[in-house]
């Protein structure tokens, strides 16, 4: 990937005001539509939204994603510790279909290992795939269903656990990559938004530096070109053949694909 080709399609996607969700409650919201493909044309709006967690949804919220975009499916990539502690959402209380997938072991590691000492955050997200492998591909098919509507996709704060899965989404139906990349790294506007209404609610005080919280493009980049070189074909489409490898149904990836490309 060429720096100045990355840098005009960061610019692109960032400045989409469009694609963000202003809600009260819910930090992190946006819609994945407008990403360029690779084939030319663009994903559709309104069908996919990722974001941090629901703990906060209000009223407001909740009428918008219901009543507006036509929430019919979230899933949710917390662990079960996570979705205990903060209880059922008011968007599953209001009906809509919640799917608690983990992508995280329920062992009490918060980085799951996959042999690789070289970045822990990779290790991590390299670690979804591999100790979370069913979960991963149960929550691509449940996109693709037949009848699945408008979804999202959160876990804490929508950036690593939800930027994985979106990342391999974005990639199999045929976004561009670098586009995929900057979608991912694009949460890092919201990471301080996220922390001060934590640390307001906890009555903890905000961390001297959220470096270390910033989603990195060279990770993500990573787990694609690894996905590239193991699975693909010479070229990208890693993902889609590593969704294939692991039991996803060709027809399902066929309906996400036409669900968010028209295609």
């Amino acid at each position: 990937m060429g720096e100045q080709s990355a840098e005009v399609v960061q610019e692109t996607v960032a400045t989409e005001p469009e694609r963000w969700l202003r809600l009260e409650g819910i930090d992190n919201v946006r819609d994945v539509g407008g990403l360029p493909l690779r084939e030319g044309g663009t994903t559709r709006s309104g069908e996919l939204l990722r974001s941090a967690n629901l703990r906060h949804v209000t009223e407001a919220d909740l009428a918008h994603l219901v009543e507006v975009v036509g929430l019919r499916l979230v899933i949710d990539l917390r662990t079960a510790r996570e979705v205990d502690r903060d209880g059922p959402t008011a968007v599953a209380a209001a009906g809509v279909e919640t799917v608690a997938l983990s992508f995280i072991p329920e062992d009490g590691e918060a980085l799951p290992e996959t042999g690789d000492d070289s970045d822990p955050l990779l290790r991590a997200y390299l670690g979804y795939l591999v100790d979370r492998t069913e979960n991963v591909v149960e929550a691509v098919r449940l996109l693709g269903r037949p009848d699945a509507g408008p979804a999202l996709v959160h876990c804490a704060a929508g950036k690593d656990r939800t930027g994985v899965l979106v990342a391999l989404v974005l990639d199999a139906v045929g976004v561009a990559r670098e586009a995929v990349i900057a979608d991912y790294a694009l949460s890092a506007e919201h990471v301080e938004a996220m922390f001060r209404r934590w640390t307001t609610a906890s009555g903890r005080e905000m961390p001297e530096d959220l470096t270390p919280h910033l989603p990195r493009a060279e990770v993500i980049a990573t787990v694609l070109a690894r996905l590239d070189a193991e699975h693909g074909d010479g070229g990208q489409g890693g993902a889609a053949a590593w969704l294939a490898a692991n039991g996803l149904e060709d027809d399902a990836l066929a309906r996400l694909r036409r669900r968010l490309t028209g295609r």
